[in-house]
């Protein structure tokens, strides 16, 4: 590992395969904790390159569990490390999008630079996360939705855990969340922190058999935020979205807010559910649902949003929750 942040700290980049090759070792216990801390913070100094990110993101994949679902499955899902500290956002819309007809495969985790990260919540709820795929099957098929809860699919990352969790800034990692869900959804909606790594992601995705739309607030949210511009980048190309473009207001970054505990955002989430939120926690909710519905069903945003109403109003997305935890 010497070497290799004497090659980084030249201002030098990795190949594809040489990337691979050292997250593979990273995962496998090959390096001292001190040493992975230094080589995550290299790319807090500097942008990641498309070849590191492909080497990473290969990594991981070979090393995760992976799991198949009979159907396409759509996946919503941030990079965090936004520092916005919203509510759940992308897991409640993902319970719309189920609610929608949609099959979800949610991949999430703790949160590590936010308060509440979707696994937060859920067990919140007193959802068991499992890795079993006979009962993902039964959930999906049951729920429209399975939760895949990142660490029991990637196993041999536990010895980067903790040394994150120390660090409680984004790091690579994050960058990697949305990519490496193990069922290898064929849709994407992805949501990341800057229009740089915006960029990245689409290099990565342009060459896959992948329908996606990758997202970034301009005002810096991981996440149509409705506080500003939305840059949406698909398989059919880029696109500026403002809130008026979805149907819906604009919003402040108060009135989005995730609050100060995980059963604060728990709270958020089960009265976005059940009806009682305000319009704002409500809309915010609409909107990403509907990027993830129209790119799930190829139908245009404003069929979407009607779509997400109904799955809401009608007590179909409460309903997936209920199903996916009992």
């Amino acid at each position: 590992m010497k070497e290799i942040l004497n090659h980084l700290f030249e201002y030098k980049t990795l190949s594809k395969e040489q990337a691979k090759e050292i997250l593979t070792n990273l995962a496998q216990g090959k390096y001292n904790n001190s040493q992975v801390a230094a080589f995550m913070t290299v790319y807090l100094m500097r942008n990641i390159t498309v070849n590191e990110l492909a080497g990473f993101r290969d990594a991981m994949l070979e090393l995760c569990l992976p799991v198949k679902f009979d159907h396409d499955v759509i996946d919503l899902c941030g990079t965090g490390g936004d520092g916005k500290n919203t509510f759940n956002i992308s897991t409640l819309s993902s319970f719309v999008t189920a609610g929608a007809g949609v099959k979800v495969a949610k991949h999430g985790n703790y949160g590590v630079s936010s308060v509440s990260g979707s696994s937060n919540v859920l067990e919140y709820f007193g959802y068991k996360f499992t890795n079993n795929t006979d009962e993902l099957r039964k959930k999906m098929d049951e729920a429209n939705i399975c939760f895949l809860h990142a660490p029991l699919f990637h196993p041999a990352m536990k010895n980067v855990a903790p040394i994150r969790r120390e660090l409680g800034i984004k790091t690579f990692f994050n960058m990697l969340g949305p990519i490496v869900n193990p069922s290898k959804p064929k849709y994407q909606l992805v949501g990341v922190f800057s229009l740089e790594l915006q960029r990245l992601y689409a290099y990565l995705y342009q060459n896959t058999y992948k329908h996606y739309a990758i997202i970034h607030a301009l005002d810096g949210y991981d996440e149509v935020s409705l506080t500003g511009d939305i840059k949406s980048v698909t398989h059919q190309g880029e696109q500026l979205l403002t809130p008026s473009d979805l149907g819906l207001p604009k919003l402040t970054q108060e009135e989005i807010s995730g609050g100060e505990s995980v059963e604060d955002a728990a709270t958020i989430f089960k009265n976005v559910l059940e009806g009682n939120s305000t319009e704002a926690q409500r809309n915010v909710v609409l909107a990403n649902s509907t990027l993830a519905i129209a790119c799930a069903k190829n139908i245009s945003n404003t069929e979407a949003l009607e779509l997400a109403k109904d799955s809401l109003d009608s007590g179909r997305a409460k309903a997936a929750l209920k199903k996916l935890i009992d």
